[in-house]
């Protein structure tokens, strides 16, 4: 399948009181590779898990293509399988191995079993981590975790990737190796959307959103 657009129309995110995300409108194209920058706090993050449908915004809607991501069970089941995600926390499951934590994401989403085994391990020599495959989660360092969650979410094949901070933790080497996936899955038509610090990252992207105070001020 092909990716569709994004479109959060009013959306707005409170927690304990006090708003992340105000009347934020913000239309992610097929295809297209954005960075979302600002500062530390200004809901770069929230914005993203928003977009993927794991957080109900309290106000507005999400949409990916014709279909409601905002409602109080989040994204579809069949939509959320056309998303590849990489959380700020990476997500992943400590008592696993690297390889299985990313076979369990291609069982999600029934892969053929005689497929798994090797997707995995071919996602995760992407990434550097042939040698690391069969380590458990909780032996790795933060780096390696962050780039098992990037072979993770590219390995199911997604339509859309959103990123959050995937090169924070990383060495240049390393970082290298993930910009370089995330931009060839933008070449093979994916839409991939990263929040990002670094510049360098944002250099790479097509279009640059700007979030302040919990506001887009550059979209």
């Amino acid at each position: 399948m092909s990716p569709e657009p994004i479109r959060a129309v009013g959306v707005r995110v409170i927690r304990a009181g006090r708003p992340i995300l105000s009347d934020v409108d913000l239309t992610v194209g097929p295809g297209e590779h954005v960075a979302v920058v600002g500062p530390s706090g200004a809901g770069k993050s929230t914005l993203l898990t928003v977009l993927a449908g794991l957080e109900p915004p309290d106000a507005g809607s999400v949409r990916y293509g014709d279909r409601d991501l905002g409602g109080p069970r989040g994204a579809p089941r069949d939509v959320r399988h056309r998303f590849g995600i990489v959380l700020q926390g990476y997500g992943l499951v400590s008592l696993l191995t690297a390889a299985e934590n990313v076979e369990l994401a291609l069982q999600a989403r029934r892969v053929r079993r005689a497929e798994v085994r090797a997707t995995a391990a071919r996602y995760l020599a992407d990434v550097g981590l042939a040698g690391r495959a069969g380590h458990l989660v909780e032996e790795l360092s933060g780096g390696e975790q962050q780039r098992v969650a990037v072979a993770r979410a590219l390995a199911t094949g997604p339509d859309v990737v959103l990123a959050d901070e995937p090169t924070a933790e990383l060495d240049a080497a390393s970082r290298q190796q993930v910009l370089d996936l995330l931009t060839a899955a933008h070449a093979s038509g994916r839409t991939v959307v990263i929040a990002t610090h670094d510049p360098d990252v944002a250099a790479r992207c097509d279009r640059r959103v700007e979030v302040a105070a919990g506001r887009i001020v550059t979209p």
